[in-house]
């Protein structure tokens, strides 16, 4: 792939100035609208990573974009050491959008999960009753909650773990879609666990989609054991994959829900943690914060973010568009392409090295036609575009992913 010599520039710098932590595709961007960004020699390309699944609203949404100019203008900070004329009717915003008692807002999506497991183990003290520093948090092979020390410890991936131990206590890690494991384990130590932790479709460990009940048998197991149901929908949620949340797929409705990404369309880094009174509670003042937790610009940005999923009726457009990009990407023969899989706007190619030619090459030569994807573990490529995607743009690109594909056979 060709880089320019002002392209070369930029990648220079974050070489040179930034740390070395990514492993980017050699495109440098420079403006998005919609499904489309530019790259600073002005050439367009279909976004079909959306940031992780951080911009289903597409890029620079009106409407979010406004809400976050009109609210700079006015507030953009107190901390919570004061009130806001924000954060209150975001937080109602939220319990009518999700049906939560109570909502607690962070930034991130790795504090928003660490967020959920003070929650947990602060509920297994003081509800379930088990004894002080004895509490275990559940979590699965596979998984993908973010960077922190103690989400590393749960992680089973050498690259997210190697170098950072001592790891945190009190986890357990069991295979993922397997509902004998979990129940094995709660049979075996029920009565100190006191959350499972679980992604319902696996986005960074390649877009890995559960058995149909999976997530229902677990919840069941949770039921029955007296252990929170937590669901990390920070990549999954927000209409991603058809339904607002990806539970809503098998009517489960978690003890904790984890959101982050699109809850702001990608403006702000925004997320929050959604659970009943009964968890919710067993924080107090002074127990856990953040400074820019549920400050009055991300207040205003995602509560227009979520307007706009529910006015344009982008879970509705995912599942619908979903089902026609596997469908047209199914009719592709090649030696490259071993499964596609995914719900909704949330998809995979598993690619088949074929010729010295790759998923990263796949990729590479993608970029040149003009559809922007990344590889996860090596030889995954995941897709997901903006929902605000039209049908005939995104028949438009699996025509770009296509040639793209025989023209490296």
């Amino acid at each position: 792939m060709q880089v320019t010599p002002r392209a070369q520039a930029f990648i220079d710098l974050e070489e040179k100035y930034g740390a070395h932590n990514y492993h980017p595709l050699p495109v440098v961007l420079a403006r998005g609208k919609g499904c489309y960004v530019w790259d600073v020699d002005g050439k367009r390309y279909f976004d079909f990573l959306s940031a992780y699944s951080a911009v289903n609203q597409g890029h620079c949404h009106p409407k979010i974009v406004g809400a976050l100019t009109e609210q700079a203008e006015r507030l953009c900070l107190t901390s919570r050491a004061f009130y806001n004329d924000a954060l209150g009717p975001y937080e109602k915003y939220l319990h009518d959008f999700f049906g939560y008692d109570k909502a607690l807002p962070m930034n991130s999506g790795a504090e928003a999960v660490e967020t959920a497991l003070k929650l947990a183990r602060k509920w297994g003290y003081l509800k379930k009753g088990i004894p002080e520093n004895e509490s275990l948090i559940i979590g699965c092979e596979g998984n993908f909650h973010g960077r922190t020390i103690t989400i590393v410890s749960i992680s089973s991936d050498p690259d997210a773990r190697a170098g950072y131990g001592p790891y945190t206590p009190g986890i357990e890690v069991i295979p993922y879609n397997n509902v004998s494991a979990l129940e094995a384990l709660l049979e075996e130590k029920g009565d100190s666990i006191a959350a499972f932790l679980v992604e319902p479709i696996q986005g960074e460990a390649g877009v890995y989609v559960p058995d149909e009940g999976y997530l229902k048998s677990c919840y069941d197991l949770c039921r029955k054991h007296n252990v929170l149901f937590i669901a990390d929908e920070v990549q999954t949620g927000i209409a991603r994959t058809g339904r607002l949340l990806c539970c809503d797929h098998e009517g489960v409705r978690p003890d904790i829900v984890i959101l982050g990404k699109a809850i702001s369309g990608g403006v702000l880094p925004v997320s929050s943690v959604l659970a009943d009174d009964e968890v919710m509670l067993t924080i107090h003042p002074g127990e856990h914060g953040s400074t820019f937790g549920g400050f009055p610009l991300a207040c205003r940005v995602a509560t227009a973010a979520l307007e706009v999923v529910k006015e344009e009726r982008l879970s509705e457009r995912a599942e619908e568009l979903g089902s026609i990009f596997r469908k047209e990407m199914g009719h592709i023969r090649s030696p490259f392409v071993r499964q596609i899989r995914g719900k909704g706007l949330l998809n995979a190619v598993v690619i088949d090295p074929h010729e010295g030619k790759e998923a990263w090459d796949l990729c590479l030569k993608m970029a040149e036609n003009g559809l922007l994807a990344k590889p996860t573990h090596g030889h995954i490529i995941r897709f997901a575009p903006p929902l605000v995607i039209t049908e005939e743009e995104l028949r438009e690109a699996v025509a770009i992913i296509r040639d793209s594909i025989k023209s490296l056979e």
